[in-house]
């Protein structure tokens, strides 16, 4: 499965839809910033790892979270400072 990291004004999302390009992205998300993808989960969990270490849960269990329910998107959690 192919994933994408999604920057908006707001928040950060993980997604799964399978998107042409980052202008359909846009299209979906009007505060739509940036977005990095399509990448593999592994890529994805690497990168996350790399560089949010104040993801909470881990990189690894918010990707596993959004593969294996029936969402297609997922924002992603950081520890509260």
């Amino acid at each position: 499965m192919h994933l994408h990291i999604i920057y908006t004004e707001q928040e950060m999302l993980l997604s799964k839809r399978v998107y042409s390009s980052w202008q359909e992205i846009q299209v979906e998300f009007t505060d739509y910033k940036a977005s990095l993808g399509p990448w593999t989960e592994e890529e994805i969990i690497e990168y996350l790892a790399d560089e949010y270490s104040d993801l909470e849960p881990s990189a690894e269990q918010q990707v596993a979270s959004l593969v294996s329910s029936m969402q297609l998107a997922y924002k992603l959690s950081f520890r509260r400072k």
